[in-house]
């Protein structure tokens, strides 16, 4: 199988064996000594400020924006999110249900944030902001070094979705003034599905002290307290974190975090250069390298191509769901992928289309 998907992606042969291995007892030094590895190799990964703490969530990376909304906002908070496609409509949803009082920036799908949208938010008694730094849905890359000029100069406490963009795009969490970076294990880090991270600066840290939200599952105290001997308060997917220790000591032996964005990016540019000439045009106005968004020419129909390429050619590219479901499909660039298995795709897409497999 070759998969093209966003999440989960292809394994190495080196995580898939971790992963075909019997679970051990957790509750044991070994395990704990492995988790702590994952703490100190996951902060230099993402640049985190001196003092910031890892937490691991059983759950996927909507598990850890709930966990980040609940523990780090209250009330007193004014907040405001960028919303340009269905995760950050998902983060406006959990600020509605937290009872967090928002504004929304209501951005247009595939479009970049620019500076004309955050001006009227500039001085304005904000407290929080909140971005999906590649909104996985559209395949859009939004402008972090824009975002941290207004975050520092309002004291913005800013909360980053980096599912999609941790490992594949740059990431700087102590430059940029982050609170809190979140991502899940099934993205780049390219393991199963089912744990998701929390990277948390000083300034979460001390929110997460002075909030107690009304919820046990999810409760960073408890967490970060399990967290310094290397344990967590319930049961975790102990085997995916066994798979997040091989691959985290993989990636360090292979160049560290920035020599896995250079391959997304390579990956990224190689694919595209292929397409070109067949009925697609790139969706997003600032594409990241972890996501290609295609938008198909009139004629053709998105879900169908990729029903097409799943069932004649055992071959899974991404769909996307609501609006976009019939025009825009995507490509990742994510996990153990190369420019042959891309040649594979492409010489897929072209004969299905060749074949008439995709028209509406």
């Amino acid at each position: 199988m070759l998969n093209f998907c966003v999440g989960p992606v292809m394994s190495s042969a080196e995580v898939l064996e971790v992963g075909g291995q019997q679970i051990p007892y957790f509750r044991t030094p070994e395990f704990s000594k492995v988790m702590l590895e994952n703490e100190k190799l996951v902060l230099n990964f993402a640049h985190a400020p001196k003092d910031a703490r890892v937490v691991f969530l059983t759950g996927s990376g909507s598990a850890a924006m709930e966990a980040a909304v609940m523990n780090t906002l209250s009330q007193e908070d004014k907040a405001i999110v960028v919303n340009g496609g269905s995760f950050g409509a998902r983060f406006e949803k959990l600020l509605e249900i937290h009872k967090i009082p928002h504004d929304t920036i209501r951005l247009e799908a595939g479009h970049a944030l620019r500076r004309e949208h955050l001006e009227p938010y500039d001085g304005k008694g904000y407290t929080a902001f909140l971005i999906n730094v590649d909104e996985t849905s559209t395949g859009i890359l939004y402008d972090m070094d824009l975002v941290a000029e207004f975050a520092k100069r309002n004291g913005w406490f800013v909360i980053a979705d980096t599912v999609s963009a941790f490992l594949t795009d740059p990431f700087d969490m102590e430059k940029w003034g982050v609170g809190v970076m979140l991502t899940g294990s099934q993205k780049a880090l390219a393991c199963a599905p089912g744990i998701s991270l929390l990277v948390l600066a000083k300034s979460a840290l001390e929110r997460i002290d002075r909030i107690d939200p009304a919820c046990m599952y999810l409760n960073l105290k408890d967490a970060l307290v399990n967290m310094e001997r290397g344990q967590t308060p319930f049961t975790p997917a102990v085997g995916t974190l066994l798979q997040i220790h091989a691959r985290l000591k993989q990636i360090e032996r292979d160049g560290g975090a920035e020599e896995e964005v250079r391959k997304a990016a390579r990956m990224a540019a190689y694919f595209r250069s292929k397409i070109a000439g067949l009925p697609f045009e790139t969706f997003a106005e600032t594409p990241a390298n972890g996501v290609t968004s295609l938008r198909v020419k009139e004629g053709y129909d998105a879900y169908k191509l990729f029903e097409a390429i799943k069932d004649h050619y055992g071959i899974w590219i991404c769909p996307n769901g609501g609006a976009l479901k019939n025009t825009v499909f995507r490509i990742g660039h994510m996990g153990d992928l190369h420019e042959k298995d891309y040649d594979v795709l492409v010489d897929a897409l072209k004969d299905a289309l060749e074949h008439g497999y995709g028209k509406e």
